[in-house]
């Protein structure tokens, strides 16, 4: 999300570039761009800068060779037609596919709670109501059927100048209109807390439909403001203790929940990705977590919470912002039960904890931090896995070892342990326990050479091949004399895909090795260097890989962030994307969002018939689309998204995605 003060037009959004922070490491750690260009030829790299602008006018089919199509599409993983790219204000699935709104901003998630009405929105309201900004999506079975289960959504953040009526005014700066957004009062931020966290709801199959079922008894709404537990090694410590909580066990709410995961104990976790923007203030004079802080950029304030609320006042409760940032995880089968903030998994903006159960029954989660520069992670627990025993399995988060990556040129990879008193990790730089490691693991992973990514988002191992992708959005900071490696591009606009093989195809394994699967962009312009395969064809191509899946077939599934008129000619979307044998690299576009919308998710049943997808912040922008041509707001939205009627205004919501007449998807 882009920085704001309350006043400007410069709103909460997460388009191109500027959705992750300001970028704050201070290291000079190898870029994964210096470690690609010097495993690599130069030759077909971007040579100097990338003028965005100028790849727009260049968006065309590619010339492809008829013998090579026909090869690489007969060894498609993918059976389907692919839809085509463009913007509108609708949203298009394949031929052969329903796409249908199964949940939108302020629909009831129980039986009681009342119905939405954008005129008379109130916080109590909307806790009983889905949330904003749906962006991860899981699926938990119940009664081992994918046609009835429990869905689990986060609420990523806000957007006040589509939620709320009458707060935008519409002014001209160097002769184009520009939006101004008045302060919000304390009920509208109220709501805006009661908008966040997630959702868990039951579903069910009827019909060959999918349908809530709102007298669910396990329905839940978790916000900003519920009781969760610190756990694990940070629980306690003096740096997480506030007037509030002198204790150092308790916190209230979670923020800015982007992707997640679901355990293999059936249990759901959100991750506390951009938590920067949320914190105003400053810190005391001299006070010492003013470095720790920096390091992830806090503040920011682009909320305005702390007007109304003192804990996120850095003057007044120094310690909170260290309450954030972290994995938590939900017991989905206990609506009472608090959310423990599982702090052995590091803090930093993390997107995502997709996990395998490894060989040796240990569970692994990958863990990105999503920012310019930052570094990949994954997390070992200490205990096994046990599938005949939940209770047993319930804490396994609060004991085991984070990794963070180091890249080579030679394409190997090591993972290197942060854990107190090994390495620089101790009192000499400043760690007292292993607590503070964790508290400060960028700094940690700064001080043991983590590798420097290009923006790691969600990363998905696959149980099938054994390997793990992780998507790297993009970095348009990266200078030219910064491109020597695994993230080979200077001006990195389109973002790429790298897939790592673990040693002896063991997920705990410290080393392994690892490729390029994708360099994203469009590959008819060379000064790009996009790297899909010839039979990709101009419909296929994407940018700014974000979240991905992978369904029981073992199959990727791309979903984007950042796609725009400007910048690729299309909006985002989910992509089907070839990692094996003829086709590799060969990608097929399947769905697409309205303008100005962010694609997340992606989510498959276990049996592959029902996909789900979470349409992000619909109708944020539409001064590039030619069928708009100025900025959206409440009153004058580029989409009406997906009521289309005149009362309503644009709301995020979850699609659902089924073959018509039964059956797999893209099969």
């Amino acid at each position: 999300m882009t920085g704001q003060t309350a006043h400007e037009a410069q709103f909460r959004t997460s388009l191109l570039e500027e959705n992750d922070g300001p970028g704050t490491n201070p290291t000079d750690n190898r870029t994964m761009g210096e470690i690609i260009a010097a495993r690599f030829s130069r030759r077909g790299f971007l040579k100097g800068s990338l003028a965005v602008s100028a790849i727009a006018a260049t968006v065309s089919p590619l010339a492809l060779l008829t013998a090579e199509k026909a090869r690489a599409a007969g060894a498609s993983a993918f059976t389907f037609d692919e839809v085509e790219v463009g913007i509108d204000d609708r949203h298009h699935v394949a031929a052969g596919y329903d796409a249908d709104v199964l949940l939108r901003w302020g629909d009831p998630l129980f039986a009681d709670a009342p119905e939405f009405d954008p005129a008379k929105q109130n916080a109590e309201a909307q806790a009983r109501q889905f949330g904003y900004n749906n962006d991860y999506v899981g699926f938990i079975p119940l009664e081992g059927s994918s046609e009835h289960g429990l869905l689990v959504v986060n609420h990523e953040y806000t957007n006040p100048h589509l939620m709320f009526p009458g707060i935008v005014t519409v002014g001209e700066k160097e002769g184009k209109k520009v939006l101004e957004q008045a302060a919000l009062s304390k009920e509208q931020v109220d709501i805006e807390i009661a908008a966040h966290g997630g959702t868990i709801v039951e579903i069910r199959k009827d019909g060959g439909k999918w349908q809530v079922v709102r007298d669910g008894k396990l329905n839940r709404r978790i916000t900003a403001n519920t009781e969760m537990q610190l756990s694990g090694p940070v629980a306690g410590s003096d740096r997480v203790k506030t007037s509030a909580d002198p204790s150092g066990l308790k916190v209230f709410g979670t923020i800015n929940n982007c992707a997640g995961g679901v355990t293999p104990w059936g249990t759901y976790v959100m991750a506390e990705e951009n938590i920067h923007g949320y914190f105003s203030g400053e810190l005391p004079a001299d006070h010492k977590e003013a470095s720790n802080y920096k390091r992830l950029g806090i503040p920011e304030g682009s909320y305005e919470w702390a007007a109304h609320y003192d804990r996120f006042d850095l003057a007044k409760e120094p310690n909170e912002a260290n309450r954030f940032g972290w994995i938590v995880e939900v017991d989905v089968n206990d609506p009472t039960s608090a959310p423990k903030k599982r702090t052995a998994l590091g803090r930093f903006k993390h997107e995502g904890a997709e996990s395998i159960v490894a060989k040796d029954g240990r569970v692994v989660f990958y863990l990105g931090d999503d920012e310019r520069f930052d570094y990949v992670y994954k997390f070992v627990t200490a205990g096994k896995f046990n599938p005949d025993d939940r209770a047993a399995n319930m804490d396994l988060l609060d004991e085991g070892t984070l990794y963070t990556a180091k890249f080579a040129e030679d394409g190997s990879v090591e993972w290197l342990p942060l854990t107190f008193n090994e390495g620089p990790l101790t009192a000499e730089n400043g760690f007292s326990s292993q607590a503070d490691v964790l508290i400060e693991t960028r700094r940690a992973a700064d001080l043991l050479g983590a590798t420097k990514m290009d923006r790691p988002e969600d990363i998905q191992p696959n149980g099938v091949t054994g390997k793990v992708y992780v998507m790297l959005t993009n970095n348009t900071k990266r200078k030219d004399d910064q491109v020597d490696a695994a993230n080979p591009r200077a001006k990195n606009a389109f973002g790429h895909i790298i897939e790592i093989i673990e040693d002896g195809g063991d997920f705990t394994a410290t080393k392994g090795k690892w490729e390029v699967l994708l360099k994203c962009g469009d590959p008819s312009v060379a000064e790009v260097g996009a790297s899909f395969s010839t039979a990709t064809t101009a419909n296929g191509w994407f940018g700014m890989p974000d979240n991905c899946a992978v369904d029981s077939a073992g199959r990727l599934w791309v979903s984007t962030d950042g796609n725009n008129a400007k910048d690729t000619g299309r909006t985002d979307g989910l992509w089907a994307v070839d990692t094996e044998g003829e086709a590799r690299a060969t990608s097929k576009l399947f769905f697409r969002v309205p303008v100005g919308a962010e694609m997340c998710g992606p989510l498959f049943t276990p049996d592959d018939e029902t996909a789900f997808v979470a349409v992000q912040h619909p109708g944020d922008g539409g001064e590039e689309w030619e069928g708009f041509g100025r900025p959206s707001y409440y009153e004058d939205l580029s989409t009406r998204w997906p009521d289309f009627k005149p009362d309503m205004p644009v709301r995020p919501g979850v699609v659902v995605i089924t073959r018509q007449g039964g059956g797999k998807i893209a099969v």
